[in-house]
């Protein structure tokens, strides 16, 4: 859930997207969904003599599983925001393993 909401916080800005197949691709992140499926408009292929098919297109959706991996500008990366919802995410794991360890350190005492 984490990656979903960073990515939702980078819509607007420009991405470049390196598909799986090599191709990569730079444009403004237009959607993201729960899928990391990503929407980009203003597309441009980063080499265009070896992918003339693809220097047409404008606008494009890339499905989630083909995408190797998204670069970012580190300048839109909030990282105090990222470290406050990676702590809010892991707390209830934390809590119940804390829960879990105080029940089993709990001896019962027989009635005598």
């Amino acid at each position: 859930m984490i990656f979903l909401s960073f990515f939702k916080t980078l819509v607007g800005k420009e991405v470049a997207v390196e598909l799986k197949n090599d191709v990569v691709l730079t444009g403004t992140l237009h959607s993201v969904d729960q899928y990391l499926n990503v929407k980009l408009i203003n597309v441009q292929v980063v080499e265009p003599q070896k992918y003339p098919q693809l220097v047409a297109l404008s606008n494009c959706f890339i499905r989630g599983s083909v995408v190797r991996f998204i670069q970012i500008n580190p300048q839109h990366v909030d990282v105090q925001l990222l470290q406050d919802a990676a702590r809010k995410e892991n707390a209830p794991a934390a809590a119940a393993a804390a829960a879990t360890t105080q029940k089993s350190s709990t001896t019962i005492k027989p009635k005598a």
